[in-house]
């Protein structure tokens, strides 16, 4: 067991972090017209509930695939070898509805993505990866 480790007993409690990139592109009007962007990040806040935790950042430096939403494991998920997991053009209400019931189920490293969520999976450099905040 590493120093880490020992210094954070509490991480096989942390909740599966949704991260929904809310910057220069992502959650726009002009670069997604008709989309409700405010209405979408409060129905995934209702619907993720207590399940996990909801929070929207500036940029995540992955505008070609806006609208970025990060999913990232809860402690047990990573455990189990779960890893963040990218998804890009989240858009509509029904990606929405699966990224709610894949935090519900468990997320990353506990849970298969439900749906058509595994479409939507991109990839991004290490830098990009790695900028994301804790």
């Amino acid at each position: 067991m590493s120093r880490r480790d020992r210094d954070r007993p509490q991480a096989a409690a942390s909740p599966v972090t949704v991260t929904v990139c809310r910057g220069c592109c992502c959650g726009t009007e002009e670069k997604h017209p008709g989309v409700d962007h405010a209405g979408q990040y409060e129905r995934l806040r209702a619907a993720v509930g207590t399940a996990g935790r909801v929070r929207a950042v500036k940029c995540l430096d992955a505008c070609t695939h806006s609208n970025v939403v990060v999913v990232g494991p809860s402690g047990a998920g990573r455990a189990a070898g779960g890893r963040p997991v990218w998804l890009g053009w989240v858009l509509a209400d029904d990606m929405v509805d699966e990224i709610a019931a894949w935090v519900h189920a468990g997320g990353p490293g506990l849970a298969d993505p439900p749906g058509l969520l595994d479409l939507q999976e991109i990839s991004v450099s290490r830098r990009i990866r790695e900028g994301l905040p804790d």
